[in-house]
């Protein structure tokens, strides 16, 4: 793969993409629509199964989420990070992230984000999942089935990234303000130079507002499947968007587009691109950058007015 026919590197060593977002939320989307239909139709206990709280249940959804969150963000690791497999080609900052680091606990980075998104982040998703599948078998949830309204059914699998879009973007400006920054949202922000497991190294606080995207379907009627689309998009997004890379290379030949440089320039100048993409809500509410001279521009003029 020839870094130079996507991008350039400019004398500081940052990687700036020619066509940073293209067609890669689509594809990932489906990638996590498909992960969701296979884990409903083949590693979901019953709806009469899951009417009733058992241990048995509740640990079988537990050690699939486990497998699963472990396998995507490990896969990706090791391949970006601890293979290097594709060197440092169209990854944005040059500098691997430093094998010791004072900003982290833990003074390392990737033992930090292990132990925020093990400890924390992978109990509270596994939480609010087996939640919200408990209420759909005991019918608190209204379920809609695709016999019922096969249109409402597809339109709703349409919007669900829709929907991830407007409530990260509100969470993580909620994020933004002060006390919240500096109490919870901080935690996230000390990866700078992020890896795939960064994505999830948050605050307990700010996992349970980002797993609260499923609450929608608590009272929106909707099928299981729909609230397994959001809870794997929840989970499997922050890889792409923390890989550091703007593409993965499958072959010489073949690669994937992460989608990730505005999340990048996020961690990297802190007050830009709140959103993930999918819908120009940083375009509307005057929060994008897209990596160019001009909107450096554009931000020391906020940052100045914001001060003055």
């Amino acid at each position: 793969m020839d870094e130079m026919a996507h991008g350039r590197r400019d004398p500081l060593g940052e990687w700036h993409p020619v066509h940073p977002n293209g067609w890669s939320p689509l594809l990932w989307n489906v990638l996590y629509m498909v992960v969701a239909g296979g884990v409903w139709l083949w590693a979901t206990p019953s709806r009469e199964v899951m009417a009733t709280w058992s241990p048995g249940w509740v640990a079988a959804v537990a050690i699939r989420d486990v497998i699963l969150l472990v396998g995507w963000y490990s896969l990706a690791h090791l391949r970006l990070f601890w293979s290097r497999s594709q060197g440092t080609r169209c990854k944005y900052n040059l500098r691997w992230p430093a094998v010791s680091a004072e900003r982290f606990a833990s003074g390392s980075q990737l033992r930090d984000n292990l132990t925020w998104t093990l400890a924390s982040g992978l109990p509270v998703w596994i939480a609010w999942e087996v939640v919200t599948l408990h209420l759909y078998a005991t019918g608190r949830i209204p379920w809609l089935q695709w016999a019922d309204n096969p249109v409402g059914f597809v339109a709703l699998l349409a919007v669900t990234p829709l929907w991830r879009a407007v409530h990260f973007y509100a969470v993580h400006r909620l994020l933004h303000w002060g006390p919240l920054y500096r109490a919870v949202h901080r935690v996230h922000h000390r990866n700078s130079n992020p890896v795939p497991w960064s994505g999830l190294a948050m605050h307990p606080v700010e996992h349970l507002a980002y797993f609260s995207a499923l609450a929608l379907h608590w009272v929106v009627p909707s099928h299981p499947l729909h609230a397994l689309y959001t809870s794997f998009h929840l989970m499997m997004a922050p890889v792409p968007g923390h890989a550091g890379f703007d593409r993965v290379a499958l072959t010489e030949t073949m690669w994937v587009p992460t989608g990730g440089y505005a999340h990048y320039l996020h961690h990297k100048l802190y007050d830009v691109n709140y959103g993930d993409g999918t819908l120009p809500l940083d375009r509307w509410f005057g929060s994008a950058h897209d990596g160019s001279p001009e909107a450096d521009d554009a931000l020391r003029r906020r940052r100045t007015a914001r001060a003055a």
